[in-house]
């Protein structure tokens, strides 16, 4: 028995080693920075610790841009849950096996479609000369597609399939019983879905909606090829941070822009966790 329990022990040892490696050391060496400053510009100077970094990531146009990161990501993720939910509702209730394995294999495709090439298409096909723009005339109506409106658009793209991958299982949990017994009681669809169905699935799509909206705070290509600083974004201010774009000696304010992400995501994992242990006992 204890032999047993030694050889489990061991055998998550890698997945240690590999999270220290991945996510510790980067993470130690992100809140090292983010409050230190160097003191002298000669190499092998002591670092100086400091709140600085801290309260200037905070202030100003990085604040602007850290709000208007938390809205497109806040906007985009819950537009991408009701949309994700209502795609991955009409293949659980489909006949039909082929359109089951055709909409999971395109989300698994579309879900990790992003980057350069995901904003030169939708530049292509709606931005100022692109070829829905100019034939249906979108831009008399006031369309631009590089605006906080058709960023959120091209986040879709990727988002909604995502949701899909993530609330199918959830949907494939709700048991056949439990509506069978809500119409015998004379419940309504509406009434299932409201005091049934809703309250089960509540925890899954909110870790889809987690999900959904750390996937949009984290974009960084899609953004910078499209809208540049038209629309204010804490990623492309870290990325002109370390590059000096705005000020010199500025990566230090970078890694404190980083930390505010992070705590940010961590807060939104607080909320998630213990609706995810309530919702498993469910749907086991």
């Amino acid at each position: 028995m204890l032999r047993r329990a030694a050889a489990g022990r061991l055998a998550v040892v890698p997945l240690l080693l590999f999270v220290a490696v991945a996510f510790g050391i980067p993470a130690v060496a992100m809140a090292y920075g983010a409050f230190t400053t160097n003191t002298s510009s000669t190499p092998g100077t002591p670092s100086a610790f400091t709140s600085g970094n801290l309260s200037a990531s905070l202030q100003g146009g990085y604040l602007t841009a850290l709000i208007g990161s938390v809205k497109l990501s806040a906007t985009s993720a819950l537009i991408g849950t009701v949309g994700g939910l209502l795609l991955a509702q009409a293949v659980v209730t489909s006949r039909f096996q082929a359109l089951r394995h055709a909409v999971l294999s395109a989300s698994g495709v579309l879900a990790n479609f992003g980057g350069v090439p995901l904003a030169f298409a939708f530049i292509a096909t709606l931005g100022n000369a692109g070829v829905l723009t100019t034939h249906l005339h979108l831009k008399d109506a006031g369309w631009s597609l590089y605006t906080f409106w058709g960023l959120n658009l091209v986040y879709l793209y990727f988002l909604v399939p995502l949701m899909v991958l993530s609330v199918l299982p959830s949907l494939d949990g709700l048991r056949r019983q439990w509506r069978e017994a809500a119409q015998n009681n004379g419940a309504t669809t509406w009434q299932y879905w409201r005091h049934v169905a809703l309250p089960v699935l509540a925890p899954s799509l909110l870790g889809g909606f987690v999900l959904l909206f750390g996937t949009a705070f984290a974009a960084y290509a899609t953004a910078a090829a499209m809208v540049g600083a038209s629309v204010p974004l804490i990623t492309l201010q870290i990325a002109n941070a370390l590059n000096g774009n705005v000020a010199a000696d500025a990566g230090n304010v970078a890694l404190a822009m980083s930390l505010d992400m992070v705590v940010i995501a961590v807060l939104v994992m607080a909320v998630y966790l213990p609706l995810q242990r309530r919702s498993a006992r469910w749907l086991v």
